[in-house]
Parts: C-alpha cells; structure tokens; sequence
C-alpha cells in the first residue's frame, strides 16, 4: 500500500467519528477555545471540506462533542444512571474519578464548556447548563427515592460537593480529590436520611 493510498484511505468513511475523536483529544489537552477548526481537520484526518460538511460552526463541534461525551459513559454524571448499582452508592459514584489514565485530569468537560462560552445566551454555554441541571434532577430523584428529608435542597448541596470536587482535582492535578467532598457527601447523607426508631 502505497502512502498516498493510506492517506486516502484514513480521509474515506468515518469522518465525523473521526472529527470527534480527534476534538476530544485536542479540548482535552489544549482547551476548546486555543483549539482552531483547521487543527481539528488536521488531526482528525479529514479536509476541510468534510469537517464544515459535518459541523458548519466551532459552536456545532463543541456541543457535538459534549453530547458524545454525554453518551459515552466517560462523565462524572454517567453513573447516575446506572440501574445496577443502588441509589445511594450512585450519588457517591459522583465523586470518584470516571475513567483513571494517565492523563492530565480535566474536570467536568460541561463546566470547562460554560467558561470557554462565557455568555449565557451561547448554544454551548445553554448545552452545557442543560446537562448540569439533568444533574441535579438525577440526583433529586435518587435522594428521593432514598427517602431523604428536603431532597430538592440535599439534590444541589450533593452536586455542588461533585462539581467543585472535579474543578479543585482539575486545578490541583489529583484524580482522587473526589475523596474530600465524597466524606462530606456520606455525612450529608446520613443527616438526611429519615432515622428508623
């Protein structure tokens, strides 16, 4: 096979999936806002042409990108979902790390997201909003489903433990910080769980 050949092999079917890979490496690693379009293309690969066929605006690869990471299973909320493990030790799956590598940890990808798109009225910052208060939603029905006194009220104390965890694990390149707001969020728990006399 010849290296023209490859070439134009890895450009063939795929594009998008590609497109998306190569996004995720580089957001990741370099942030969205310090990635360019033709970077994405280049990494990817795939011309131009193919990229804007697939995403017209930056805008539309972003929140492409954040949806995949949304089905994917590789965020912080991904284990609230999780029908195999019960209510309780979902909520405290919030606060452990989704996918330990080596990797620089990042974070939550939806708050990273909302602060490179700082205004409100962006399609990403909206997505992004969108996802945390599915969050707590998830969480609400879970806290609920546990019994828990004022679970509305436990529901965004529970994520405000889980998001600043992520962001202080980001800053201070600990994957495990988790850990901290995870005892927080056992004591917060135990309060509000209704006492059996």
């Amino acid at each position: 096979m010849t290296a023209t050949t490859a070439a134009s092999q890895g450009r063939g079917r795929g594009g998008r999936e590609r497109i998306l890979a190569a996004s995720a490496r580089l957001f990741a690693t370099q942030g969205i806002n310090a990635t360019g379009m033709e970077q994405v293309a280049e990494e990817a690969p795939v011309s131009k042409r193919t990229l804007y066929a697939h995403f017209r605006t930056k805008s539309d690869l972003v929140i492409a990108y954040l949806q995949d990471l949304a089905s994917s299973g590789a965020t912080l909320e991904s284990v609230l979902t999780r029908e195999d493990i019960p209510p309780r030790e979902r909520i405290l799956g919030l606060f452990d790390q989704p996918v330990p590598d080596t990797a620089p940890v990042r974070g939550c990808p939806f708050i990273d997201a909302a602060a490179e798109f700082p205004d409100p009225e962006s399609a990403v910052h909206s997505y992004a909003r969108e996802q945390k208060l599915r969050m707590v939603r998830l969480v609400t029905a879970l806290v609920t489903e546990l019994g828990c006194r004022e679970p509305a009220a436990l529901a965004e104390q529970l994520v405000t433990l889980a998001d600043g965890a992520a962001s202080r694990a980001m800053v201070l390149g600990e994957p495990d910080y988790g850990r901290h707001a995870r005892a927080a969020a056992e004591i917060l728990l135990a309060h509000a769980l209704p006492t059996t006399t």
